[in-house]
C-alpha cells in the first residue's frame, strides 16, 4: 500500500502551539466505526461516553527533561536530545547540527564535560560525560523535549513543565509525551471511576521512533523501532477479564495500544510483559486487545496515523481528519483528541 494514501492537508495554523487553558477543555471528536458517524464534543464529556464496566488503560511513563542546550569548544550552540541510557555516564542522543558532533568532539553544558564517542547506524550519537552522570546533567540543565513543530521547543515556558506531562505520570523514561493522556485531570479520572469504569496502567517509554518520519514509500516497508514496555500482570488480567465478560478495553493513546497488542499471545489472551515492544501496527493488523481508542491527531504519513487508520479504517480515519481540519480542531501534541469506538 502506497504511503501517499495516508496524506492529508493541514494548514499550519491548525498546529497547536500551546495547551488548552484547561486540560479537559480540549475538543473531542467521536468516531463510530459501526456507522461512520462523527460527533463534536468536549473532552470533559468523556465520562458520559464511557460505559460502566469499561476498562480504561493509560500509559504512566513520565517524560524526562531530555533536551540539553550545549556548546562546542568554539562556543557554537549544539542541541542534544538524550533518548536512551547505555550506562550512567553514556547515553544515546540525537544532535543538531550533526556536523559539529563527529566522534571525538568535546562539548560543554553548564559544568558538564561531554564527549562524542561514537555514531550509531541511525545517526544517533553516543555521548559520554567525563565528570558525572548524564542523569544529573538532565536534572540540572535539561528541559522538556517539546516537538520541533512547537516553535518554542528549544526554550520551553514554565507551563510546559506541567502540561507536557500527564497527571498520572510515574515511571521516568519517555522523550515525548503520550499525548492522548494530557487531557485528563485528577477530577476527570475520579468522575470516570465513579461511573464504574476500571482504570489500569501500562508503561511504554516513548522513544524517538514516535516522531521519526516514515521513509519507506510503502506502508508494508515501514518498521518502528522497539520501545521498552511493561504490562503488569494485574493489567493483563484486567483486560482478559473484561474481554471474557464482554466489556470494552479503551486504550488511551497509540502507546497503550502498542503495549497491549504486543502482549497478546497466540491464544488471544494478554500476558505480563517487561521488555521491548516490537510490534509495528499498520493497516491489516487484527486488533485483539483494544476495543476503543482515545488518541490525538497525528502527522500526515506518520506511523501513528497508520495505527489509527488500522483501527478505524483508512477512509473513515481520513474523513475524520478532514472534518477536524474543516471545523477548527487543534492538531498534534497540545491539540485536541479523538475517541474511536
Amino acid at each position: 500500500m502506497d504511503l501517499a494514501e495516508f496524506d492529508y492537508d493541514l494548514p499550519p495554523e491548525r498546529i497547536a502551539q500551546a495547551p488548552a487553558e484547561r486540560r479537559d477543555a480540549s475538543r473531542l471528536l467521536t468516531v463510530d466505526r459501526a456507522d461512520g458517524s462523527l460527533g463534536d464534543r468536549v473532552f470533559g464529556e468523556l465520562p458520559a461516553l464511557l460505559g460502566e464496566g469499561d476498562c480504561l488503560v493509560v500509559n504512566d511513563s513520565r517524560v524526562i527533561p531530555a533536551r540539553v542546550l550545549a556548546e562546542d569548544v568554539d562556543g557554537r550552540a549544539v542541541e542534544l536530545l538524550f533518548v536512551e541510557a547505555v550506562s550512567d555516564g553514556l547515553w544515546r542522543a540525537l544532535v543538531r547540527p550533526g556536523r559539529r558532533c563527529r566522534p571525538g568532539t568535546h562539548l560543554r553544558a553548564g559544568g558538564a564535560r561531554l564527549r562524542v564517542v561514537g555514531v550509531d547506524a541511525d545517526g544517533a550519537r553516543l555521548i559520554a560525560r567525563e565528570n558525572g552522570t548524564i542523569g544529573s546533567l538532565l536534572d540540572a540543565h535539561g528541559v522538556p523535549p517539546l516537538p520541533p513543530y512547537i516553535h518554542r521547543h528549544a526554550k520551553p515556558e514554565p507551563q510546559d513543565w506541567e502540561r507536557y506531562q500527564t497527571v498520572y505520570a510515574k515511571a521516568p523514561g519517555s522523550v515525548a509525551a503520550p499525548t492522548a493522556g494530557l487531557h485528563f485531570t485528577d477530577a476527570l479520572l475520579d468522575r470516570v471511576r465513579a461511573g464504574g469504569v476500571e482504570v489500569h496502567a501500562v508503561t511504554l517509554h516513548v522513544g524517538p521512533a514516535t516522531f521519526r518520519p516514515v521513509t519507506s514509500p510503502t506502508v508494508e516497508g515501514h518498521t518502528i523501532a522497539a520501545e521498552m514496555a511493561v504490562v503488569p500482570a494485574s493489567t493483563a488480567a484486567a483486560v482478559n477479564r473484561a474481554h471474557a465478560e464482554g466489556r470494552r478495553v479503551v486504550a488511551v493513546g497509540t502507546t497503550v495500544t502498542r503495549a497491549l497488542e504486543s502482549a497478546v499471545g497466540e491464544d488471544d489472551r494478554l500476558a505480563a510483559l517487561a521488555g521491548p515492544a516490537t510490534l509495528t501496527i499498520r493497516p491489516g493488523h487484527r486488533f485483539r486487545a483494544v476495543d476503543a481508542l482515545l488518541t490525538n491527531f497525528h502527522l500526515p504519513r506518520s506511523s501513528l496515523l497508520l495505527l489509527v487508520a488500522a483501527f478505524a479504517g483508512r477512509e473513515l480515519a481520513l474523513r475524520a481528519y478532514r472534518h477536524a481540519v474543516a471545523v477548527g480542531y487543534r492538531f498534534y501534541s497540545y491539540g485536541d483528541a479523538m475517541l474511536i469506538t
